[in-house]
């Protein structure tokens, strides 16, 4: 069973700002420290933003108004520079800010899931949440601001012999009926669910990079589970992968693949629209 939102949903609109803000900050810097928060809801939007770069107040509003249709007048934000003891670590060359445990096992209905709800959003660019089973052939569509009818007559939605539309009726979705905040749909980013938070933050934080690495190992392991440990000051991190082969890869290094991941996305407001696997 894979569990998606688009990119309208609420939480998904929270990332997607809090992405903007970090595609912004590396127009500052090549290599920024920057951690981003979103609360974002009933005309109303709350960023934080702890940052080794200045960041002007005009750009964050429209940002979020672009976004989420919030008015500067409405937005309130806050930045704090970044702790300098933690600005010092990464000075003479990246190494692992925080300690974390990450696991990755990619799974190709994940992508379908993926490529097919981002499909639906370019047609329905409303808040959106979705259950797909491929092994059976069962879908749950649960689609704001469209009709039930209206969604039944998707030819898209022929290859499921089981679908369930709107189970609790139609309904009017996004930022003015509920709440979204950052990191909060951690499920439908990524296949594997880790605890770890990928949206909001720049590079060099091991949350971002180590868990776009593994998930594109596993990938090209054809599915395989691939595990990944680091300690805080680590200039490597540990692998280990399915066969039980572990090696140790420059953390360096990672971070250089996720920012070409990133990159191939066009950045970290596009990675937070739909998370790993839709490209």
């Amino acid at each position: 069973m894979i569990e998606k939102v688009n990119k309208c949903h609420p939480d998904k609109v929270a990332d997607r700002i809090a992405g903007a803000i970090v595609d912004y900050a590396y127009t500052l810097d090549d290599n920024p420290q920057i951690a981003v928060e979103a609360l974002v809801g009933h005309g109303r939007a709350t960023v934080i933003a702890e940052t080794s770069v200045t960041l002007e107040d005009g750009i964050i509003e429209r940002i979020v108004k672009r976004i989420s249709g919030v008015p500067a007048e409405d937005t309130d934000f806050i930045q704090v520079t970044q702790d300098p003891h933690l600005s010092e670590n990464q000075r003479a060359g990246f190494r692992c800010g925080d300690n974390g445990v990450f696991t990755a096992k990619w799974n190709e209905d994940y992508a379908k899931a993926t490529k097919l709800v981002h499909a639906l959003g370019m047609v329905y660019p409303f808040d959106g949440k979705f259950l797909f089973d491929f092994e059976k052939g069962a879908a749950t569509i649960c689609q704001s601001n469209v009709t039930a009818a209206e969604l039944e007559k998707d030819m898209v939605f022929c290859q499921f012999k089981t679908l369930t539309i709107n189970p609790l009726g139609d309904w009017t979705g996004g930022t003015d009926t509920d709440t979204g905040c950052t990191n909060r749909k951690l499920g439908s980013d990524q296949p594997f669910c880790n605890p770890n938070g990928l949206h909001g933050k720049d590079l060099s934080k091991a949350d971002v990079s180590v868990s776009i690495c593994i998930n594109a190992m596993s990938r090209e392991l054809k599915g395989a589970f691939v595990r990944a440990y680091c300690s805080i000051g680590d200039e490597a991190v540990a692998i280990i992968t399915e066969s039980g082969e572990a090696k140790k890869v420059p953390f360096a290094d990672i971070v250089e693949f996720a920012r070409n991941y990133i990159r191939s996305l066009g950045g970290f407001e596009k990675f937070a629209e739909y998370g790993m696997g839709w490209n």
